[in-house]
């Protein structure tokens, strides 16, 4: 399965202790040149930052040969992303950004974000869904709460079938 990511999933599945479900769901991810450098920024919390210098067997950083300059986005991580995903027709990209989720469904691609993610490693009881909700809501990454209580709706509905 090849799956590429934007730098919203990995950072904040980082900042709430839950990074390594990515290894666990997908083996690798492949971010582009412009997220990782995005997530090693000095404006990135520095446990992203320790996070991506420390862990060098995964993502796989990798460019793409040409980045699609019709998308209209302004992040040069979304756009090298969705770039990189229409290239190696992935199988799924990860991404936060609704104008991004967008543009990338419009380009034909899966997509899936933090919360999806999350959603995807708790149905085999690998991790609390309520508890990973509860660290997201203490850092401000920005999901409206509906899409967290739904998420936990069909966590609870999946479990009574």
């Amino acid at each position: 399965m090849i799956v590429v990511s934007d730098a919203s999933p990995v950072n904040v599945l980082v900042r709430i202790g839950h990074v390594d479900v990515l290894h666990m769901l997908f083996r690798s991810v492949v971010i582009p040149p412009a997220v990782a450098s995005e997530l090693s920024h000095s404006s990135t919390p520095e446990v992203v930052r320790t996070w991506m210098a420390e862990h060098h067997a995964w993502p796989t950083i990798r460019a793409p040969l040409k980045v699609d300059s019709t998308l209209q986005l302004e992040d040069p991580g979304e756009v090298e992303a969705i770039s990189l995903a229409l290239e190696l027709k992935a199988d799924l990209l990860l991404a936060d950004d609704r104008k991004a989720r967008r543009v990338a469904s419009q380009h034909g691609l899966a997509i899936t974000g933090a919360v999806g993610v999350l959603e995807l490693v708790s149905a085999p009881n690998l991790l609390s869904l309520q508890d990973a909700f509860n660290k997201i809501r203490q850092t401000d990454f920005r999901v409206a709460e509906h899409i967290l209580q739904q998420a936990l709706y069909r966590q609870s509905d999946r479990r009574a079938k």
